[in-house]
């Protein structure tokens, strides 16, 4: 039984090295996109364009060559990283609406941005928008959760229901920009932008950086906020922090599953790693790995049959999800905290 831990702790390893080491290539081709105006970059995008054509006479498709897909290929990528990385947490602390609520909030963003390109003539991205909205509404739920004495999930409720309600209204002002909204309600890769795609970089870059730093303290108030309260930890700021960052990653995420299905990345990989995993650290790696395997997997789906790509992820990541129950003898009540 030793042996057969051991190995499946090493076979962990590797998927996470290689996912690794995905992910940097990745933010070199979003990287190569953003600087080949420069000589030098600007061969190696040439390059990649090669490349891409190559892939399509091999596979048999038409769509490699297209640098949009590559953008939307790194940001799929990119999500499938960090968001089952922040869910962990959410899902440990029975915040999992969470997602959901933000994502209704950063689809308010983009209704403002919409309104305000259409009166002003401003013509900046529109995640940037969404971004700034989507952080002030994890703040307000904080803030909501902190200073009234409902269920914690009543102002997570009229948070979500309140920002969708003004982002249709807004939406309904705006009827000259001649943006498909279903796009951002139900995920389109041709709604990720260069700006959108380099805004989900640093976001990624920022996520993973801060859970590393913060793993510690993050981990002892999901597990025991009153005891971390005891040992004088700013359960507040940590709290604050969590929220925030669930917001930046659903805003990156928005572009490629769209409003109604980005929570499904921030649960449904989790779910299933904790089917499986022995331990929180454990659970953390194998949500990632699950997380890349429902992405790139509902891209071969989206590509190869024409479906949406959104749908395409959250159903190999349900189909994953269903596989982990059957292969799991024990209950999800095994995990441990180490």
């Amino acid at each position: 039984m030793s042996q057969s831990r051991s190995l499946r702790r090493r076979l962990e390893l590797v998927g996470i090295g290689l996912t690794a080491i995905l992910a940097v290539a990745m933010l070199g081709v979003l990287a190569v996109d953003a600087l080949r105006s420069y000589p030098v970059f600007g061969g190696l995008y040439d390059q990649t364009r090669i490349a891409g054509r190559l892939l399509d006479s091999v596979l048999g498709t038409n769509v490699f060559s297209h640098p949009f897909i590559w953008r939307s290929v790194a940001t799929g990528v990119l999500i499938g990283i960090v968001a089952p990385l922040v869910g962990t947490y959410l899902v440990h602390r029975e915040m999992a609406l969470i997602g959901e609520t933000l994502a209704h909030t950063a689809f308010a963003g983009v209704a403002i941005g919409l309104l305000v390109n259409a009166t002003t003539g401003w013509d900046g991205p529109l995640m940037v928008v969404a971004l700034v909205v989507g952080v002030l509404g994890a703040l307000g739920v904080q803030w909501l959760i902190e200073r009234t004495d409902t269920y914690g999930d009543v102002p997570i409720a009229i948070m979500l229901t309140g920002s969708f309600a003004i982002g249709t209204l807004i939406i309904s002002l705006d009827r000259t920009t001649g943006i498909d909204v279903r796009d951002y309600l139900f995920g389109n890769i041709s709604v990720v932008t260069p700006s959108g795609a380099q805004l989900m970089a640093v976001i990624s870059v920022l996520v993973v950086v801060t859970v590393v730093a913060t793993y510690k303290q993050l981990l002892f108030i999901t597990f025991d906020e009153q005891a971390a309260r005891v040992a004088r930890l700013n359960v507040t700021w940590y709290n604050t922090l969590l929220i925030v960052m669930t917001a930046v990653v659903v805003v990156g995420a928005i572009q490629i599953l769209g409003v109604i299905l980005v929570a499904a990345m921030l649960v449904v990989p989790v779910a299933t790693a904790t089917q499986l995993a022995y331990s929180f650290r454990e659970t953390l790696y194998l949500s990632i790995l699950f997380g890349q395997i429902a992405v790139i997997g509902g891209f071969v789906v989206s590509i190869s049959q024409g479906l949406p790509t959104g749908g395409s992820i959250v159903v190999v990541a349900i189909a994953c999800y269903l596989l982990a129950i059957l292969a799991s003898s024990r209950s999800t009540a095994a995990i441990s905290t180490h």
